[in-house]
């Protein structure tokens, strides 16, 4: 007799692989109720915006194509009319209901239809007759204000909310900048490119353990949106340079730039990084 503890495992497997298909067609079929419910849901609460950015997902084309629920789509239809021409309708409100928002949060926003505007180096576009709101490049698949707000506070967590050292954030740039200059037989004062110089300042930030294992969840992520908002809160924290004495230079242009943020708090196209001795 064969053992029994392989005997009880190929019967458990092979009865899951029967279960499997079967398990999955419950799963979507669990999926399109609670999608039904959500959209009963957001009627009773007339919650318009909602209902429209749900009706144009593939599951609500889903539900209306499942055998025993095709009946949802003639509803689908009429809600489909109501919630678009509301929506329509809210462009008046919007922007009241956007800030105020906000301002419950202690964000602040200022508003020029379509645009955006946070803290400096977080900004975005509202497109209502797509439906998205693009912030800082992210589209947003929805005009709800609370979602809208919800993402700004994202970026602000992710730009803002972090330890910052100006001063040491600027000694660490001039550290990247003199390794550059060594590697390359640079002479002092020299313009660097700026795609290169940063991608080896985010190298810079790693650990030792990233390097005796470049695994992915060793790797310590380092946006450039993150780099010029921190770039402008050292210009805002007024050191005056680096521990040795060197002013930080950007060089604008055009050509392999990054968007940076300049001492004004607007968005310069940068290519080069230099720092220049100051004299006394």
């Amino acid at each position: 007799m064969e053992n029994s503890e392989t005997f009880l495992q190929e019967i458990q497997e092979s009865l899951s692989e029967i279960l499997k298909p079967y398990q999955r067609q419950l799963d979507q079929r669990q999926r399109m109720a609670d999608f039904v419910n959500t959209c009963i849901r957001s009627a009773g609460q007339d919650n318009f915006i909602q209902l429209d950015e749900l009706l144009k997902t593939k599951m609500a084309e889903t539900v209306e194509n499942e055998s025993g629920l095709e009946g949802c789509k003639e509803f689908f239809d009429r809600l489909r009319t109501y919630s678009d021409d509301k929506v329509e309708r809210y462009r008046i409100r919007f922007i009241e209901d956007l800030v105020a928002r906000a301002q419950e949060v202690g964000l602040p926003l200022g508003v020029d239809f379509p645009r955006l505007r946070s803290l400096v180096g977080i900004e975005g576009s509202v497109d209502f007759g797509k439906r998205t709101t693009t912030i800082n490049k992210k589209v947003l698949k929805s005009i709800d204000p609370r979602r809208i707000v919800s993402a700004l506070l994202r970026e602000k967590r992710e730009l803002y909310d972090r330890p910052f050292d100006p001063q040491s954030f600027i000694d660490t740039l001039h550290q990247t900048y003199r390794k550059i200059l060594d590697g390359e037989g640079f002479p002092p004062g020299r313009s660097i490119p700026i795609q290169g110089f940063y991608a080896e300042y985010v190298m810079s930030l790693q650990s030792k353990a990233f390097f005796q294992d470049m695994a992915k969840g060793k790797f310590r992520g380092y946006s450039a949106d993150q780099f010029a908002v921190d770039i402008w809160r050292y210009f805002q924290a007024g050191t005056g340079g680096t521990s040795e004495g060197y002013s930080l230079q950007l060089r604008p242009g055009r050509n392999n730039s990054l968007w940076l943020i300049d001492s004004d708090g607007e968005k310069r196209q940068i290519t080069g990084i230099a720092f220049q001795k100051v004299e006394p």
